[in-house]
């Protein structure tokens, strides 16, 4: 690996402007090994070239491509099980009450990479909610490409591995040539956009339910607390967030505060929380 420095600074540049992603220094075998794929695809002898021409030359296209490339989009079916168990056994009887009148959710997969969990959430409101009743899921994601795999809806039977009961196979896939594909009474429920959650949102009608795991550890202070604002602003009253296992409001944005939900814990605007539900410091 020969990344020089100067090269590593502009990538780091470049992707901070773009993703408010920070890529501290130690990095550098990272980025040159995420992005000698990238250097290949546009006919680069190597990533120096590649990146030598960008500077050189500066096209949206590659940049693109460069910013795709260094976003983490690891991510799996039910992922940590215990969001979605908590999702089923506590905060969906509490909404379904709540929503009784209109019958019906929305929810927000805000960094959904190649289409997983909004396709679990999916899955789950199938099985869970009542005769009757409708929901629409957004999925959002900061990456050109994963937002063309998730709205394909296909994946390979390596992804379908990564914790898909076979039941649930049978019934919401059918077969795609060697992939498999959503079925179209799935996908129908589920829309898919490109956003950067760091920059300001469109408009759009609140949620009950956001999704934002594993985001917030790539960003700074700051950065968090900017997307945890603009995430508040679009969420309803008495909705709920859920982080990763490693993240937390706490610190960052005194607006919400987090609640024991089964076995995980989920995060409420301070003035949703009702009396005598837990809380977590």
């Amino acid at each position: 690996m020969t990344l020089s420095q100067q090269d590593f600074s502009f990538v780091a540049g470049m992707v901070r402007r773009e993703a408010s992603i920070v890529l501290a220094p130690g990095k550098e075998y990272l980025v040159e090994a995420r992005l000698i794929p990238v250097a290949r695809q546009v006919g680069a002898a190597s990533v120096t070239e590649f990146l030598a021409n960008i500077q050189r030359r500066p096209d949206p296209t590659h940049q693109r491509m460069i910013v795709d490339a260094l976003t983490t989009n690891e991510t799996s079916w039910f992922r940590d099980r215990e969001p979605f168990t908590a999702l089923t056994e506590q905060l969906l009887p509490e909404l379904i009450s709540a929503r009784a009148t209109s019958r019906k959710l929305r929810f927000w997969s805000a960094a959904c990479s190649s289409g997983q969990e909004p396709y679990s959430l999916a899955i789950l409101l199938q099985q869970a909610l009542p005769a009757g009743w409708n929901y629409e899921i957004v999925g959002s994601d900061i990456s050109t490409e994963m937002i063309k795999r998730a709205e394909a809806g296909e994946f390979s039977q390596v992804e379908i591995n990564r914790g898909l009961p076979a039941a649930q196979l049978v019934h919401y896939f059918e077969r795609a040539g060697a992939h498999w594909r959503i079925v179209p009474s799935l996908r129908r429920n589920v829309s898919f956009t490109r956003l950067n959650l760091t920059a300001p949102l469109p408009p759009m009608p609140a949620f009950d339910i956001v999704f934002l795991r594993n985001v917030l550890i790539y960003f700074d202070v700051d950065t968090k607390r900017t997307v945890l604002r603009n995430i508040g602003r679009m969420l309803r009253p008495d909705g709920w967030l859920f982080l990763g296992a490693a993240e937390t409001t706490i610190g960052i944005d005194d607006n919400y505060e987090r609640v024991v939900a089964g076995r995980t814990s989920a995060y409420r605007l301070k003035s949703a929380v009702p009396a005598g539900i837990a809380r977590k410091g």
